[in-house]
């Protein structure tokens, strides 16, 4: 969610230190790194990738068969081997860049473009953009449903999703929501789960006749963001900006965890292999780390120090490595109401990748 006055809104609360990377450090700072390593968690920043240009950013996603990290940047998706930190491919005209998604079975990703009200289509292989489907204003989170084949845009001024054939590119559909959406989150069998920021509510669609199954409310949760989903024990892990995560039974909608986060929430994560759930706190730069210790039990682990407005974030689920978004930011004294209290500062965009 990139909306000015969210934005606002979560820079708001604390400051924080940007953290070092090990590399080339004195003995002294390289014991510190050991010592994070062997704090709760075991995450500790392992190394800091530039990104050149200016421009504020959004979502990422990591491709786990390209093993690419697809990174928004304004007005285009950088394409970074996170591995080596090249950057590999780089793909245009995507102004007001959102989220990006895979489907691997036709060769296709798709980018959410909000200010130009598309959905770009590119070719997996060659990153060229092949074709666009037009959306409703503020197309913003996105999802790939493998079992329609449909990708499902989630439009938050619009208060409603644009549903397009992956493998034609054409849209097949547009669901009313009753509300701004954020992010959704497809379960694999057939339905797509979105969190309404403005009625803090979680809904779950069918994707194949786009209806909406249940609107469940949130509470105590309110103005949820980010979405992650354990599969398979049936979780939805909502992050709301009242600084918890709303840990959701996805069948019955009941809400049964409420474990604290940070203040300026935008994406949350599950990482299958280690049942570790993860909320990106922009607002004091923290990582909150969830385990799952049964589908109605639940600890808060740590929260590791990442750097301010670092909110949004993507998971390697091999390697269990987390990617996250930010840049050095300069507090503004006087904002102008709706904006963002803080300025990029030029040529500082880049990626934190933390691991155990």
């Amino acid at each position: 969610m990139s909306r000015q006055s969210a934005w606002a809104a979560a820079c708001r609360v604390g400051v924080c230190c940007a953290a070092l990377a090990m590399a080339g450090m004195p003995a002294a700072a390289r014991a510190a790194g050991r010592a994070a390593a062997d704090a709760p968690s075991g995450y500790h920043l392992v190394r800091t990738i530039p990104i050149p240009g200016d421009g504020f950013w959004d979502y990422m996603a990591f491709d786990p068969v390209s093993r690419h990290l697809f990174v928004s940047h304004a007005t285009h998706v950088v394409v970074v081997d996170p591995a080596s930190g090249r950057i590999v491919g780089d793909i245009p005209d995507t102004p007001g860049v959102h989220g990006i998604v895979f489907a691997h079975e036709f060769n296709r990703g798709f980018i959410t473009a909000g200010q130009a009200s598309k959905l770009v289509i590119f070719d997996l292989e060659t990153l060229k953009v092949v074709g666009s489907a037009p959306t409703d204003k503020d197309c913003d989170g996105v999802v790939y449903d493998p079992v329609s084949k449909r990708v499902f845009t989630m439009n938050g001024d619009s208060h409603s999703s644009t549903v397009v054939d992956a493998k034609t590119g054409k849209v097949v559909g547009t669901i009313a929501l009753g509300g701004g959406p954020e992010f959704p989150a497809a379960d694999g069998k057939g339905h797509v789960y979105v969190n309404l920021e403005t009625t803090s509510e979680e809904l779950e669609i069918d994707a194949h006749t786009l209806k909406i199954l249940h609107r469940w409310p949130m509470a105590p949760g309110k103005s949820p963001s980010g979405l992650a989903m354990d599969q398979a024990h049936r979780l939805l892990f909502a992050g709301c900006r009242n600084r918890m995560m709303a840990i959701i039974n996805a069948d019955t909608g009941k809400v049964v965890a409420t474990p604290a986060i940070g203040p300026g929430v935008d994406a949350c994560r599950f990482d299958p292999g280690t049942q570790d759930a993860f909320a990106s706190n922009g607002g004091d730069g923290t990582l909150t780390v969830i385990h799952e210790d049964s589908p109605t039990s639940f600890h808060i682990v740590e929260n590791v120090k990442t750097e301010l407005g670092a909110r949004t974030m993507a998971l390697d689920p091999s390697t269990h490595e987390i990617f996250l978004a930010t840049a050095k930011l300069e507090r503004i004294a006087h904002p102008k109401p709706h904006t963002r209290p803080f300025r990029m500062v030029p040529g500082t965009f880049h990626i934190l990748v933390y691991a155990k």
